[in-house]
């Protein structure tokens, strides 16, 4: 889309359109592909749903998390952190007291978590809450969305482990 707003040329606007579209009919291919593959093992259809249940959690997060993440509701609540890397590692080394922070794991499932995580937010009240009590707790809005994605996973992990769906808290 940027390459498109910097041509002059309309050829090259056109040349540029039609690849997109090209694309996107090479993804929508893609994805009836994976779910015919899904509809056909009732245990993804299954987990599908689980993970859809929850609000703020859209298709792409869905597939995502499936297909990137095979152990989800194998591990526990650490393991699953880990795996994703959403749990904190600590910097020291002797004397040198760092910081913690989130990373390394499966970088795929935590750029969708946090797109997720963004929409839950706002649309998903427990972890609106969640969040807003660690912002009221004086934690930075970065750290805040770093463990809020954390109990979305958690979360997730433990619907599809439980085989639950989605459960508002009333």
């Amino acid at each position: 889309m940027n390459r498109k707003g910097r041509a002059r040329n309309k050829a090259i606007r056109d040349s540029i359109d039609a690849m997109i579209d090209v694309l996107d009919q090479q993804i929508r291919e893609v994805e009836e592909q994976m779910d015919a593959l899904d509809a056909k093992c009732e245990a993804m259809t299954r987990k599908r749903k689980i993970l859809k249940s929850a609000k703020g959690i859209g298709d792409v997060t869905t597939r995502t998390l499936l297909y990137e993440i095979p152990e989800l509701g194998e591990l526990n609540r650490r393991q699953v952190a880990k795996l994703v890397g959403l749990a904190p590692f600590v910097h020291e080394s002797g004397k040198l007291k760092g910081k913690s922070a989130i990373g390394k794991g499966r970088k795929g499932p935590r750029c969708a978590l946090y797109m997720a995580t963004l929409s839950a937010k706002k649309y998903n009240p427990q972890i609106r809450a969640f969040y807003e009590r660690l912002i009221s707790k004086g934690k930075t809005p970065k750290v805040a969305i770093a463990a809020a994605m954390r109990k979305l996973l958690v979360t997730l992990n433990a619907m599809v482990k439980n085989n639950e769906l989605w459960q508002s808290a009333t």
